[in-house]
């Protein structure tokens, strides 16, 4: 039976996530004028790694909204500058016109309804305001080097699935955000490989977060061979991983 990660390990994945991320997400929050901004929403919030980022780079008042009342919990206590809400992304408990930005970080591909998701963050802009989906993963690209390794991609697909999320919605933003009314621009990410002498902290998270996806698909003694594989790999600068994740940003016209 999978294991229920604590608050804890989550904010050390999701930290991990936004290390991977922070240049495009930098580049978005020039786009939409971030520093300007009087009040911005992060949906999707979790532990509230991008939100205390989004608070230290604006002098907006800056929301968190997230439905997980432990992570909340866990954020509030790390971040006093942040006002955090509980709520569903389907149904955002605000206003219209509310917000200058709203943020989101790898929460689309979680959604029941992720074009409901997109129109509810349209909806509680002001006018001219921007929706940044900041990184939202294609499992359909991923790339596994060496062979060995080539099963991980596609079991980690299977494991998001079963557990209810989109592996390839990245693909997708874009006619998610015209359909919401937004004036899109969609790209992905481009992929760069830090090959150090040993794995650190985050390749830890990293398979911390595989072995609780995968641990109903696969025996603790395939994990394991799994994991040693892939740390050989590493040191011997033989790993390639890559995911093609898309970013988008729609802004509000009327």
């Amino acid at each position: 039976m999978t294991r229920t990660l604590t608050p804890e390990e989550w904010h050390a994945w999701f930290s991990v996530q936004a290390d991977w991320t922070r240049p495009t997400r930098l580049y978005l929050y020039r786009q939409a004028y971030l520093t300007q901004a009087r009040t911005v929403l992060e949906v999707g919030c979790g532990t509230g790694v991008v939100t205390g980022e989004l608070a230290r780079l604006s002098p907006a008042w800056v929301v968190g909204l997230d439905l997980d009342s432990r992570m909340l919990t866990f954020a509030r206590r790390r971040e006093d500058s942040v006002t955090y809400v509980r709520g569903d992304a389907h149904a955002l408990p605000f206003p219209s016109g509310s917000f200058d930005v709203a943020v989101c970080h790898y929460l689309l591909l979680w959604l029941a309804d992720p074009a409901q998701g997109v129109r509810e963050m349209a909806r509680v802009l002001r006018p001219d305001g921007c929706v940044l989906a900041c990184a939202e993963p294609d499992y359909g690209g991923r790339v596994d080097h060496p062979p060995e390794l080539a099963s991980l991609g596609r079991l980690q697909a299977e494991a998001l699935r079963q557990q209810g999320a989109d592996p390839n919605l990245g693909r997708r933003l874009g006619e998610l955000f015209v359909a919401a009314g937004l004036r899109a621009t969609v790209g992905v990410m481009a992929g760069r490989w830090n090959l150090p002498a040993s794995p650190d902290a985050g390749f830890e998270a990293e398979w911390a977060m595989r072995e609780h996806d995968l641990s109903d698909l696969l025996s603790p003694e395939e994990l394991r061979r799994l994991h040693s594989a892939d740390y050989q790999a590493l040191v011997e600068g033989r790993r390639t991983l890559f995911i093609p994740t898309f970013y988008a940003l729609g802004r509000k016209t009327a």
